[in-house]
């Protein structure tokens, strides 16, 4: 079966792809880690404005793959996946501002809640407003991680009740945003990647010319190639059974950490010591990927939940 996008959803790409490009959005993550959000909550109205705060009710979930690889594409900080994926289908309604939330026990941070209009903790009962606590490190300095407690008192009126080991459509489209998410950070790790190889010369030649560079490139995009249907099937699947959704869901999301992952290393080693650095533009995306392959529940988790589906059909 061929996932190709629709004109409207190529064109819906190449737009977010030009403002993108046009914002410096990888200046705005710098930012943005640096505790400065002016610039991210600009950017923020900007892609509100192009529609991504409503695609999670007013679209399909193919619209919202789209928006978030391009959003994986440009490193682009935020509570994305909270505000434009998981919240307006948990309370059933478009997300106005920014907003984040706690999903224990596969997401037991807030993203961004110091900078959050709403923050909200998940539970058995339904969503419930938070009070913001201690701030952790992530590995990716654009991802502030914070602890919250949820207001057993502040139980949100009309938020149905969801659970990530149940029938919680909420959860599944945030997984698959983050796996989306994931597959743009890798498209982009590997077209710099390339880029430099062409551009790097040992030995009075390019490494790109080298066959070793030229496999490990290769597995990259092969990697990459295999991950991409597995998420717009996933998007598809998502009118199916609950079992069934949630299967292609975890396989997307397993199979897109492993090929972004295996891009960032990739990359890493063909840039060599400058790769390192954080000044290079390489480190955002890398601890980027870092971070994601997580989010939302690890590879383990994904795993796990694969099996158990398969078990019970």
């Amino acid at each position: 079966m061929r996932f190709e996008l629709t004109t409207d959803q190529q064109d819906f790409a190449a737009s977010l792809d030009s403002l993108l490009t046009a914002a410096d959005a990888v200046g705005v993550a710098r930012s943005w880690a640096a505790g400065d959000h002016a610039a991210g909550l600009k950017l923020w109205e900007r892609l509100a404005e192009q529609g991504l705060t409503m695609l999670a009710t007013e679209a399909s979930p193919v619209e919202v793959c789209v928006a978030f690889e391009a959003l994986g594409r440009h490193a682009v900080p935020g509570p994305w996946v909270e505000s434009a994926a998981y919240l307006p289908v948990a309370l059933g309604a478009e997300v106005e501002g920014v907003a984040t939330v706690a999903v224990p026990p596969q997401t037991p941070y807030a993203l961004d809640a110091d900078v959050a209009d709403q923050v909200y903790v998940a539970g058995p009962d339904g969503l419930h407003e938070a009070v913001v606590g201690d701030r952790l490190v992530s590995v990716d300095r654009t991802r502030r991680l914070f602890e919250v407690t949820p207001e057993a008192s502040r139980l949100v009126a009309g938020a149905p009740r969801t659970s990530t080991t149940g029938p919680d459509a909420a959860y599944d489209l945030a997984v698959l945003a983050t796996a989306a998410q994931l597959l743009g950070a890798g498209e982009r790790v590997l077209a710099d990647a390339v880029t430099y190889v062409k551009q790097r010369r040992q030995f009075g030649r390019e490494i790109g010319s080298y066959q070793a560079v030229k496999h490990k490139l290769a597995d990259v995009r092969i990697a990459l190639d295999f991950a991409r249907p597995l998420v717009y099937g996933a998007a598809l699947a998502s009118t199916g059974s609950t079992s069934e959704r949630a299967r292609a869901v975890s396989a997307a999301k397993v199979a897109c950490a492993d090929a972004a992952y295996l891009a960032s290393r990739t990359g890493l080693q063909v840039h060599g010591a400058i790769g390192y650095t954080q000044e290079f533009d390489l480190s955002v995306w890398i601890t980027k990927i870092r971070a994601l392959v997580s989010a939302w529940g690890t590879p383990a988790e994904h795993r796990a939940r694969i099996l158990e589906t398969l078990r019970s059909a």
